[in-house]
Parts: structure tokens; sequence; C-alpha cells
């Protein structure tokens, strides 16, 4: 079950893999997150020293967190891979010129984890055609719809 969506994900990148990574969440953010609280749209992923970091995720704290901590919205988060899955994506991002970018939070079995996809930055004329692309499939299925009613 997706509880937040970064769309302009796949406007500016062009994905070619994803991988799930869980977060290391305090509680306050937990209760955010399941409350709706979060925002993906200025966050990205960084590679540092063989580890995983989620930076610019904003999760507004609730008010009614509790009065001896502090929160922080946008802090880094750290996110849980395996070390081969670690090692992989430092091969790629280094090597081929990938960015890892945050596709959105979900729920599996209970847990808040992250989708995250490994992809190319588009070029403008490549967003255009994506753009076309998907008009073209929306008018296809109000022809098809049109032509199903008569």
């Amino acid at each position: 079950m997706s509880i937040v969506q970064n769309k302009k994900a796949f406007h500016e990148y062009a994905i070619e893999e994803k991988f799930e990574a869980g977060i290391a969440l305090e509680g306050w953010e937990v209760k955010s997150i399941r409350a709706g609280r979060a925002h993906l749209a200025e966050a990205y992923v960084l590679l540092k020293r063989a580890e995983v970091f989620l930076i610019g995720a904003h999760i507004t704290p609730l008010s009614t967190a509790s009065t001896h901590i502090h929160p922080d919205p946008t802090r880094t988060r750290k996110l849980l891979l395996h070390a081969e899955e670690i090692r992989k994506l430092i091969g790629k991002v280094e090597r081929a010129g990938y960015a890892l970018v945050p596709i959105n939070l979900h729920y599996s079995k209970g847990r808040i984890k992250l989708d995250m996809g490994l992809g190319k930055g588009k070029k403008l004329h490549d967003k255009r055609q994506s753009e076309k692309e998907r008009e073209w499939a929306r008018e296809k299925q109000r022809l098809l719809r049109a032509n199903n009613r008569t």
C-alpha cells in the first residue's frame, strides 16, 4: 500500500531498475508518515562510504509530538540495504553516471519501506516525447471507450 509518491521521478529520470530499502526512522517520524505527512518531491538518495542515505525528504512532525524532542523534518535518514545491493549501486552510480531517485514510500509487512530507482536524467526532448506518448495512450483509451459505447 503506497503512502507517498514522487511524481517528478518518472518525469525527470528514465528509471531502469528499482530497489526496495528499509529506513531508519524515529518514533515521531513513523507516526507522522502513518498520518500522511511525508513529502518526497525534493528528496534524493546519496551514497557515502558504503552507506546509503535519504536526503531532503520532508516529514512534518505532528503537533502532539513529545515536548522533550525537537524534531528536524528534513534530517538525513539512513537507508537499510544488503551489502551486495550497496556494492552494485556504488558500481552503477560511479561508473555509468546513473542517479538514485526516491520513487515512493509504502508499507511492506507492516514496515515502512522506500522504493528507489536507478535511472539516468532525461533531456528536454525525451521529456516531451514521453509526454506525447502518455497523451496518445490517453486519447487511444478515450477512442476505444467511445467505440465500445456505440
